[in-house]
């Protein structure tokens, strides 16, 4: 169910703030029981939020449930050599679960393609076949549907057991549990909450008219993200990358890459706004994910305000047990390496992912070698916010890309490498024009000079313009999926 649905703003989501309102002022013979009631409540609506989605995914997240809760109680219940191998138990089966719903697929079609270059029926060549992932079929083996926010919620059920491993002390309710992997704001793309961060929430939390209203003004500010800017622009997307990438030319490859750019921040921010707000409207109070990473001046600050979860996760759970930056230069370089090539994996089954990563971490290992002292000696920021930028949207050219192949095609298209066929005037309107205006404005720079025009946000005109207009495109059949849905 998406938070920018009909379905979800009218039906779903008021039944869940009225059931919530009403379960508070029910009497109660003390607030604790109050808190569980609500708990209750808000976990049978998170179930039937994801059930939406597919009711045999439902399974998978209760077993992930399951799996992690008893773990955990039973690391903390030993010592010693068998303490360390009930936690690797844990993280495999959850490693295996999520490998074998997001990759194999992947790694059946790697299999038969190398099989019809053994057996000599490949038809193309072989890195085209092996890059495309497409497979040839001999294996006759059914595709896995990929079961939707897999990787987060799994993600934060192995920092639950990992902090119990290290001595925080277990969550002896089932209840609260589940509530913390499901809990519908944050169960589909983030952010990645961790359980000492909301663990007291589930048991103590208030409501106030003050926090409710940040709430929806968080919540319309991200609507308005997704729906108004976002959704323009990735369909602009989606029209370029559909071409034949060879014949895109340069200025429809700068607008496709721009646009894109574009809609992954505000279609990623877009959400991790609405699922702060809706916290916020429960009494739940989420951390930020995004902190204008497109004003970074260095690829090294663009990783600490682009998807700060994930990034606080990998540096908790890899970068710091490896050993962090306190062991040497080259040990550090390794670790980046390590983190960097995890994230690309993480994000998908797809070599362009596995490209991503790596990208950033040889620019990341550049910047801790000496890049990172020349940025910070640069007098002229300006070049050092251009030279991030530059690598950011190239870096997108590989995450949106079907195959490698394809995006060192476009990425030459960009250089003017290859014949234009197509005019980059023939997919602007004013609609996709004032998206890319209000892109280039929202994007931070001029609410990080000017910390007064923030305040524009909290104007009551100024939100209910937003909501409006937003539901209006809505109800007109916008372009709507997310993009971190598939992850």
């Amino acid at each position: 169910m998406l938070f920018s649905s009909m379905v979800f703003l009218w039906i779903f989501f008021p039944f869940v703030i009225a059931g919530n309102a009403l379960l508070g002022l029910l009497p109660c013979s003390s607030e604790e029981k109050r808190i569980r009631r609500k708990n209750c409540f808000l976990l049978v609506c998170s179930i039937f939020f994801y059930a939406w989605g597919g009711v045999w995914y439902v399974l998978i997240m209760l077993g992930v449930i399951v799996l992690n809760f008893w773990g955990a109680l039973l690391l903390s219940g030993s010592g010693g050599r068998s303490r360390r191998g009930f936690l690797a138990v844990i993280i495999l089966l959850n490693i295996l679960l999520l490998f074998f719903f997001k990759y194999f697929n992947m790694l059946i079609a790697m299999v038969e393609t190398v099989m019809a270059v053994s057996q000599g029926g490949l038809e193309g060549s072989f890195w085209e076949c092996f890059f495309s992932l497409e497979g040839t079929g001999a294996l006759q083996m059914p595709r896995i549907a990929l079961p939707i926010g897999i990787s987060f919620f799994i993600f934060q059920a192995m920092s639950y057991v990992v902090d119990v491993y290290r001595g925080a002390p277990p969550e002896k309710s089932l209840l609260d549990f589940a509530l913390y992997v499901s809990l519908f704001p944050q169960l589909i793309a983030g952010p990645i909450v961790q359980y000492n961060d909301i663990a007291g929430q589930l048991r103590v939390r208030s409501e106030s008219g003050e926090d409710f209203l940040y709430g929806v003004r968080r919540f319309v500010h991200g609507l308005g993200k997704k729906v108004l800017i976002a959704n323009t622009l990735g369909s602009v997307a989606d029209q370029i990358w559909a071409l034949e990438t060879t014949h895109v030319g340069a200025g429809t490859a700068w607008l496709g890459m721009i646009s894109y750019t574009f809609q992954i921040y505000y279609d990623f921010s877009g959400y991790s706004d609405m699922a702060i707000g809706i916290g916020r409207m429960l009494g739940f109070r989420l951390k930020e994910n995004f902190a204008y990473p497109y004003t970074a001046m260095s690829v090294r600050e663009f990783w600490r305000r682009w998807h700060i979860s994930l990034s606080s996760w990998f540096r908790s759970y890899v970068y710091i047990p490896l050993g962090g930056s306190r062991q040497g230069l080259a040990v550090t370089c390794r670790n980046l390496f390590i983190v960097f090539l995890l994230t690309g994996i993480w994000h998908g089954a797809n070599y362009t992912f596995l490209a991503w990563g790596l990208f950033y971490a040889v620019l990341l290992i550049l910047e801790r070698l000496f890049l990172g002292r020349l940025l910070d000696r640069n007098p002229m920021k300006l070049l050092n916010r251009i030279y991030t930028l530059s690598c950011v949207m190239i870096g997108w050219v590989f995450f949106r890309s079907n195959s490698i192949l394809a995006a060192v095609e476009y990425v030459g298209q960009l250089f003017g490498m290859g014949e234009a066929r197509y005019s980059a005037l023939s997919f602007l309107n004013m609609q996709v024009l004032l998206a890319l205006l209000l892109g280039a404005v929202g994007a931070g720079f001029v609410q990080r000079r000017f910390r007064g025009v923030s305040r524009l946000y909290d104007n009551f005109v100024f939100q209910m313009a937003i909501l409006a207009v937003s539901i209006l495109c809505l109800v007109a059949g916008t372009y709507n999926p997310f993009i971190y849905f598939q992850f």
